[in-house]
Order: C-alpha cells, then sequence, then structure tokens
C-alpha cells in the first residue's frame, strides 16, 4: 500500500508511524489525558494498523494552545483534521470522555455520507442518552484534582508538585467542562458497528449504562467486560489489545 499523502497535524501524533499498514487506529483520550496514553497501543498494532493518537490543545506538544471546553467543537476540529487520514479504514477508540468526542466525529462521518469509518470502540464512558448531571469542573483546583485522583490513571507523585498541578489544570478543567455540559440527543445514532468496553467496578460506568451504547448505532453492537475501574484498561492493555488486534486483523 502507497504511504499517505496526508500531512502531519497538531491533532495527532504517531508515536509508531506505518505508512503501509492496512488501517488507522485513530485514539481518544479521556478528559485530563493525552496522547502519550496511547504509545504502547502504536508498538502494538503497529503491524496492523497506523495509529493516530488525537492531541487535545493545551497539553505537551499544544500546551501553548488554549483548551477546548465543547465536545462538539473539539469534534468539529478532530474531524476536518483527520480528513486527510482517511485514504485507508479508519476505527475509533476513545476512553471516557474520548469516547463522546469519537463518537461525534463518527456522527459527522454520517452526516456528510463520507466513507472511511468502519468500527467505532468506545470504552469506560455512558452512552450519550445516559447524562448525570454533575459540576467536577466548578470545584477549585484541590477538589478538582482529588476528583483525577480518586479515578485512579494519573501518577500521585504529578499531582503533588505544583509546577506540574499548575500546567495540568487549565486543560483538565476545559476537558471535565465539555464533558460535563455535552448533550446528545437521546435518539443519536451512526451507522458502523459499536464495541464497547469497560470495567466491571467502573464508578463513573455502570454496565447498563455503558451497554446503552446499543441504541446508538443502526449496524452490530458488543459488550466486552473487564475487571477494574475507569482505568480498567491500563490494568487490563493485553487483553484489550487483544481486542483491538483481532478487530484490525479481521
Amino acid at each position: 500500500m502507497a504511504a499517505s499523502t496526508a500531512t502531519e497535524s497538531p491533532w495527532f501524533r504517531r508515536f509508531h508511524p506505518s505508512d503501509t499498514a492496512p488501517a488507522r487506529l485513530v485514539c481518544f483520550p479521556h478528559a485530563g489525558g493525552a496522547a502519550s496514553w496511547f504509545v504502547d497501543y502504536a508498538a502494538t498494532l503497529s503491524p496492523y494498523a497506523d495509529v493516530l493518537a488525537v492531541q487535545y490543545p493545551g497539553r505537551q506538544n499544544r500546551f501553548g494552545e488554549p483548551g477546548i471546553d465543547s465536545i462538539d467543537a473539539l469534534a468539529d476540529q478532530v474531524y476536518e483534521a483527520l480528513k486527510p487520514w482517511a485514504d485507508r479504514p479508519l476505527t475509533f477508540f476513545g476512553h471516557s470522555m474520548g469516547s463522546a468526542v469519537c463518537f461525534e466525529v463518527a456522527r459527522r462521518f454520517a452526516r456528510d455520507d463520507r466513507p472511511g469509518l468502519a468500527h467505532v470502540f468506545v470504552s469506560g464512558g455512558r452512552a450519550p442518552s445516559r447524562v448525570r448531571e454533575s459540576a467536577v469542573h466548578l470545584l477549585p483546583d484541590d477538589g478538582l484534582l482529588a476528583q483525577l485522583a480518586d479515578l485512579g490513571g494519573t501518577d500521585a507523585e504529578l499531582l503533588a508538585d505544583p509546577e506540574l498541578r499548575a500546567i495540568i489544570l487549565p486543560a483538565l478543567r476545559s476537558d471535565y467542562t465539555a464533558i460535563e455540559n455535552y448533550r446528545c440527543v437521546p435518539d443519536a445514532v451512526i451507522p458502523q458497528p459499536i464495541t464497547a468496553l469497560t470495567g466491571d467496578a467502573d464508578p463513573r460506568a455502570t454496565l447498563d449504562e455503558v451497554g446503552d451504547w446499543a441504541r446508538h448505532t443502526t449496524g452490530a453492537f458488543d459488550l466486552r467486560v473487564f475487571p477494574g475501574g475507569h482505568f480498567y484498561h491500563a490494568e487490563q492493555a493485553p487483553a484489550v489489545l487483544d481486542v483491538l488486534a483481532a478487530h484490525l486483523k479481521a
């Protein structure tokens, strides 16, 4: 397969570029997360897919940019940036807030009748029709960071360092503002099959709330449950990667 003619974009990090892979996997991180979360995904899956890890503004190599506090605005910009990369079949994987962002990007593919998107994996995220009212984004800094610490998945030493906390907080607050204010029409659907993955002890997404992703596709639906909490996909990384690899190799 010929190398892609798409140009590099600040929206995507390619940690193990695979220009001749038959597919692309686009990974959307959680609130407060960054593209680097998916370094191992890129390394493991590079034989089967060119992995694009989405980099939201306000972190790592995009630290100088303001965060975006709207899921719709994030999805609009990722969609536009992703168009040149749809020259081979795309699969989305989004965790937590990333599940909402990737679903909204998929809706834009459907709205514009744009080909290229083959499958959507949503992870650790409630279905769009299952809203929980919360206002973590309005908490003071310590409260916001405490919420992040309670979920796990973030180094406690990092959260204790005043300089690093100052770096993390603006993007974290933007992300929480985006996901807590996100509202989607209850009957929104995409044509692509959806596979929902979740931890069996996730306090942010019950099995029923994750199972309701079945209502948001006119295609096939599958639910995969793993041991663990909100960041089960770190604890169960080999099993999650096996699921993705099996799909990409099919």
